[in-house]
């Protein structure tokens, strides 16, 4: 068993936290609005190839989401949430500005969380680190 520390405990709670976040907008997207209203959406705000991005991105951010909050490819999942989240910056956040409800200000913040876990890992808790797995 790997010994866990409370820098490891402290990414366990960064990633469930950021995990259920990203879960629950992909949850949202895929069983509320429908791929057809995100495209829509994606179209109206100038996201590229709204009809291949909307749908990847709604399973990027369900299945990501869950993959953080497991504890599973943490890695690989954080670094493609990261990528959501540097493209919602870029095409619809920045222009805002800084603060919340629609500048960079969250979504700024899920990108900091998602480079953190990438970098660090996935710490106590996770599936991969119940089967003795340090890295992905």
């Amino acid at each position: 068993m790997l010994k866990t520390t409370n820098q490891s405990w402290g990414l366990t709670i960064l990633r469930v936290i950021v995990g259920a976040v990203f879960a629950a907008h992909g949850w949202q997207k895929v069983f509320v609005f429908g791929v057809h209203n995100v495209t829509g959406m994606f179209r109206h705000m100038g996201i590229p190839a709204p009809r291949i991005s909307a749908p990847a991105i709604m399973l990027i951010e369900l299945l990501g989401g869950a993959a953080l909050v497991l504890g599973i490819g943490t890695r690989i999942a954080a670094l493609l949430l990261a990528v959501d989240m540097l493209g919602a910056i870029l095409f619809v956040h920045l222009k805002n500005g800084f603060f919340a409800p629609g500048g960079v200000e969250f979504p700024l913040t899920l990108l900091s969380g998602c480079l953190c876990i990438a970098l660090a890992g996935a710490g106590a808790l996770s599936v991969q680190g119940s089967r003795g797995k340090k890295r992905l």
